[in-house]
Parts: structure tokens; C-alpha cells; sequence
């Protein structure tokens, strides 16, 4: 069978480097052409950006090393406009690609995933770091070691377990720092009664202090102000509190819901272009127990799932809707601890949980597992998907 679709992944972070890697290999025999766009070459271990936040140096991995052998085509470069109806894009910084700085597509895979807002609080865009990429944790990481030189005080604005991680990495790598977490709900909170025990006695043993039910008013160059009036001095303060995505889909007429994730079917194809696929952070992908939110164990799937889709769209085959469940909530505490919840399908927590040592292969394992399976997929099919969602997806779907 021969086919010549060009298909366009846009995205190299977890979710389309797995959907390009995995459709070169489920499309082999077809014919059919796959391009690879991202604004850098490295690929970004976005699971590990608190470790190098805390001064820790990491592996660099480039995408064209891990798109070896695949016949993916990768294009360096930033995409700023899709033209859905023509479909193509354009994409800055590229070389002249048809001689316009366009690219055609027949089948599009949206996966530019999401960033820190810094947008919502006067102040964080300014005066916080985010963890949005090695190159600003890195900034963040040289600060950190003025600020422990001095004996000085950290911020960081966020309980959710990027947060957390990043709170006890630093608590762990510089235990002069006076460390603070602020965070409007209960660190832990989605974790079960014994998990989240455990997770606080951490926070106590490493220093950390927490401010629970604190809202940032305002970042200042020196100092964090809390909604009830309240000055936390702050000599470095990272910003780890809500995410955005892309305007793209929106500015280019792509039916988007109110925070500009792309509105999907059952089977994660644009409900109002159907050539586009969005995957990961991009995709406002709903399940019958509620929306899926942002993280590596929901995107990976719908990698999966896509690269799997548009395989059999190209053969002629039908496809099923897509299901997934929640299995797991692992949660790093430093490099010599973690805490594994595990979960229902609707991310609500079981009995079950790992703690201590165990704890931390198991954190490493996960946090690690993208990068393999990315090699194995290019000569196997491997499977991302450790739940379906059982009864909670299957009464519908």
C-alpha cells in the first residue's frame, strides 16, 4: 500500500515526539511523510525540571538522535500560524522549507502542550522563575546558589506536585535555604489521608515551611505579598502555580474551549477540522468522570491512541473511542524520598501507596520511561496505557 499523506506533528516534548516515533513505525509499509517541528533541538525532560532547578546537571537528549532510523523529519523551528482550512503552517526560523516559510500538511497532530502562567499575579513575570524550560531553571538554579551563599530566603508559589517537587529539591540541595511553600489548598490534597501524612511529614523534616490556604497577591523584587496583607520576603521566588497553553489553535479559528485547549471528539480529532488531531496538554480530552488534566500519564496515551488512529485512518479501518484511566499520583521528595499514591480511574485515591526507597525507583522509573519507549517503539508497539478506566470509561464509550 502506498500513500502519500504528509503528516505534521507539531510539538517535540513527551506527547509528539511519542506520536511521531510511533506513526513512523505503525506507517512504514504505507508511503506516507512525517515532519517533526519544535523551536529547539533538545528534547526537554519536562519531569525532571525541578531537579535542575535545584543545581543539578542532567543528560542532555537532541531530537534528531532520538528520531534516528524512523525517517521522521525533524524542522527546527518556531510555528506562528496555522491556516486550518488551506492546511498549512508557517514556521519561523526554518529555512525558506517551500520558499515561503510554510509547511502543507493532510493530517496534523497539535501537541505544543503548556507553560507556567505568570499572567494572573502583578509581578510573577517580572520577578518569579518558572521551570518552563532548562534554560530558565537554569537561571533560577544561579540564583539559588547566591541566595544559599547568603543564607537568604526561597518562595515557591504552587502546592501542586511540581510545586512540591521542586520545594523539597531545593530544601534537600541547599538545607541553609529557608524554604517556603505557598499554595491555596492543602499540599497533598488530592492524595489519600496516610500519602499526604507522609508527604507533610517530609515538608517537616526538610524545613519547609508551608502557608496553606495563601493566595500571592503580588511578586516583588524581594518579597512575595499574600492577599490578606501579609510579606513574605522572598530572595528568589518560582512560580509553579497555573498553566496556558499555546494561542495558536485559537487565533487560527480551531474550535478551542475557554482556555484555549482544542475541543476533540472520541476519538481526539478537532471537532471543527477533523484533519487535526491534538494530543497531551493541547486537548481539552474528556472522559465520563470529567476532563483529563495535564500530565505525562494522560498524554502519553493520547500519543498513543493518535499515532494508532491515524495508522488506521490511513489503511481504511475503523477506530474505537478513546479510554483511559488514572492508575497512579508519583510524587518526588527530593532524591531520597517519594511518595506513590495510587488511584481509581477518576484520579481519586485507593488504599495502596508506596513510600521511602521504593518509592524513589518507582518515581525514577516513570520519570525515565518516556525516553525508553521512545527507543523501543521505533522497532516495536509498545503500550503507555496502564488503564482503559474500566467501569468509569466503559459505560459510554
Amino acid at each position: 500500500m502506498t500513500d502519500s499523506r504528509h503528516i505534521v506533528v507539531l510539538g517535540a516534548g513527551y506527547t509528539g515526539m511519542f506520536s511521531a516515533v510511533r506513526l513512523a513505525h505503525r506507517t512504514r509499509r504505507t508511503g506516507v511523510r512525517i515532519t517533526l517541528v519544535n523551536p529547539s533541538s533538545r528534547f526537554v525532560e519536562r519531569l525532571r525540571m525541578h531537579q535542575i532547578a535545584a543545581g543539578q546537571k542532567l543528560a542532555e537528549h537532541r531530537i534528531p538522535e532520538l528520531l534516528a532510523g524512523t525517517g521522521v523529519t525533524f524542522v527546527q523551528g518556531t510555528v506562528t500560524a496555522i491556516d486550518p482550512e488551506a492546511r498549512r503552517i508557517t514556521v519561523d526560523g526554518a529555512g525558506s522549507l517551500d520558499g515561503a516559510g510554510t509547511l502543507a500538511y493532510d493530517t496534523l497532530v497539535y501537541a505544543l502542550g503548556s507553560s507556567t502562567d505568570t499572567g494572573t499575579v502583578p509581578g510573577a513575570d517580572t520577578h518569579a522563575y518558572t521551570l518552563n524550560s532548562p534554560e530558565t531553571a537554569g537561571r533560577f538554579a544561579a540564583r539559588l546558589t547566591e541566595v544559599a551563599a547568603a543564607g537568604g530566603t526561597v518562595t515557591v508559589c504552587g502546592g501542586g506536585l511540581t510545586g512540591i517537587e521542586a520545594a523539597t529539591e531545593i530544601a534537600e540541595a541547599h538545607p541553609g535555604l529557608d524554604v517556603t511553600l505557598v499554595s491555596t489548598e492543602e499540599p497533598g490534597s488530592m492524595m489519600g489521608e496516610k500519602a499526604r501524612a507522609y508527604l507533610h511529614r517530609a515538608l517537616d523534616r526538610l524545613g519547609i515551611t508551608v502557608e496553606t490556604g495563601a493566595r500571592v497577591a503580588k511578586v516583588l523584587p524581594g518579597a512575595v505579598e499574600l492577599a490578606d496583607g501579609r510579606t513574605i520576603r522572598s530572595d528568589a521566588c518560582l512560580w509553579t502555580a497555573g498553566v496556558r497553553v499555546s494561542p495558536l489553535a485559537a487565533d487560527a479559528g480551531i474550535a478551542t474551549d475557554d482556555r484555549g485547549l482544542i475541543l476533540v471528539d472520541d476519538t481526539l480529532r478537532s471537532v471543527s477540522h477533523p484533519q487535526i488531531h491534538a494530543v497531551g496538554d493541547a486537548a481539552a480530552v474528556r472522559m465520563d468522570f470529567g476532563q483529563l488534566h495535564g500530565s505525562c500519564q494522560s498524554g502519553l496515551p493520547t500519543a498513543q491512541y493518535t499515532a494508532d488512529t491515524i495508522a488506521r485512518l490511513v489503511r481504511g479501518k475503523s477506530v474505537k473511542p478513546f479510554r483511559f484511566g488514572y492508575f497512579h499520583q508519583p510524587l518526588s521528595l527530593g532524591r531520597r524520598d517519594a511518595v506513590i499514591q495510587f488511584t481509581k480511574a477518576d484520579f481519586t485515591p485507593r488504599g495502596l501507596r508506596l513510600t521511602g526507597r521504593t518509592a524513589v525507583l518507582y518515581k525514577e522509573l516513570v520519570s525515565g520511561s518516556p525516553l525508553m519507549t521512545y527507543r523501543y517503539s521505533k522497532r516495536m508497539n509498545l503500550t503507555t496505557i496502564v488503564s482503559r478506566g474500566g467501569r468509569a470509561t466503559r459505560a459510554t464509550r
